[in-house]
């Protein structure tokens, strides 16, 4: 049994954000039914270009895919009367009721939390929002870009020194991602305080507390020596205080990540692993205060012995060293991950591979089911709520639902 069987969740959310939170809670087993315009459906649905990439007709689309898993579809008019008594008896016995409507479209279409619990008192209220609940710009919207990306300072974070511009977001939905699993860590525990004390709460997370959250190491830091965190040029060897701390370049132009953070213990294995047992017994490299005195030669001597191999044989010869490290991999190459793949951290919907949520329990691999066509589910739905056919039939000549 999944942690989540038996709560229902009635979403209206767009885009990326929010969605993501209610494809987590369907992994953990939640029955999402997620609510969509009854005519034009979720925006994202008609977002076929992402970058450099375009979806083709008859293409899977993981714009909607990857944040939509596992949901049911029903085509609503929240504006229209009759569509609002549909989403009234969606709610009367649902756990969650998750959205990410801005204060002011949730005023407009009577979503607010105070309409929501006066159809049912005991729901658990999940927003997210770009900026927070409250402040000068709590009204506002905005994307992970903005709000996650830019504002919370990954972005000049992560530009190197010297850069023309500022580094973009990685992939689509980065910030949206994170986020929303941080909103559904919120609604789980919401529910557990509910269960324990029959009080229900109100969940915020926003994008701009998620994105200083994810930041908040190099905050803390930045805040305290009164400077930004910024990166170092790409190929600036910087070995700083510790040489096993860096990007290795291997012969066939692959990269490998160390990261050992007590030199002194991880030495002699390195030096042993990569073919320098004469830097073993090294005085240069005995103590952590002489390893960062040398650490450059440290690093020179490192990088000759790693661009002598493709990274296939070092792969090979480093499989028993005991220091963490890493291939530097794509995101081609990682669905190629032995790790991955034996974790089930990519699974197979359809014709797509998706990421998995990142929580598994006892340990079993979340099987996650395709993202719902638009509506698909709108008359299923309504049936199980006690609809007959002529009502259904008249909430769609209404226009109330499709």
């Amino acid at each position: 049994m999944k942690p989540l069987e038996g709560i229902r969740v009635v979403e209206a959310a767009m885009y990326g954000f929010v969605p993501s939170a209610g494809a987590v809670l369907a992994e953990w087993g939640a029955d999402v039914v997620k609510i969509e315009h009854a005519v034009t459906g979720d925006p994202q649905r008609g977002l076929r270009r992402t970058g450099t990439f375009v979806i083709e007709d008859g293409e899977p689309n993981p714009n909607i895919e990857h944040a939509n898993r596992g949901k049911r579809s029903i085509g609503l008019d929240m504006s229209n009367p009759e569509g609002l008594e549909v989403l009234h008896e969606l709610v009367r016995d649902a756990d969650v009721f998750l959205t990410s409507f801005l204060p002011s479209a949730r005023r407009r279409f009577r979503i607010d939390v105070e309409d929501i619990r006066a159809v049912n008192p005991k729901i658990v209220y999940a927003r997210g929002s770009a900026l927070g609940p409250r402040g000068p710009e709590a009204e506002k919207g905005g994307y992970d870009m903005t709000a996650f990306w830019a504002r919370a300072s990954t972005a000049a974070s992560i530009t190197p020194e010297g850069t023309d511009g500022v580094l973009s977001a990685p992939v689509p939905a980065y910030g949206d991602t994170i986020s929303g699993t941080n909103l559904a860590g919120g609604v789980a525990a919401a529910l557990l305080k509910r269960e324990r004390t029959g009080e229900p709460s109100v969940v915020d997370v926003s994008l701009l507390g998620s994105g200083v959250w994810a930041m908040g190491h190099g905050i803390a830091l930045a805040r305290l020596k009164k400077q930004p965190w910024v990166m170092a040029p790409p190929g600036a060897q910087r070995a700083y205080a510790n040489p096993l701390t860096m990007l290795y370049r291997t012969a066939d132009g692959r990269h490998i990540s160390l990261v050992m953070l007590q030199p002194t213990r991880y030495w002699a294995d390195v030096c042993r692993h990569v073919g320098l047992d004469h830097l073993v017994d090294d005085r240069r490299f005995a103590t952590a205060d002489s390893i960062a005195e040398h650490s450059q030669e440290a690093v020179a001597a490192l990088q000759e012995a790693f661009g002598s191999r493709p990274l296939a044989e070092w792969t090979r010869i480093l499989a028993t060293l005991s220091g963490p490290w890493a291939p530097v991999q794509d995101s081609v190459q990682v669905g190629d991950d032995p790790q991955v793949v034996a974790n089930g951290y990519l699974r197979r919907v359809g014709d797509l591979e998706l990421a998995t949520g990142p929580v598994q329990f006892e340990t079993e691999t979340p099987d996650p089911t395709p993202a719902p066509e638009f509506a698909a589910q709108t008359e299923e739905v309504l049936l199980e709520l006690g609809f007959d056919w002529d009502r259904i039939l008249a909430l769609k000549a209404a226009g109330a639902v499709t």
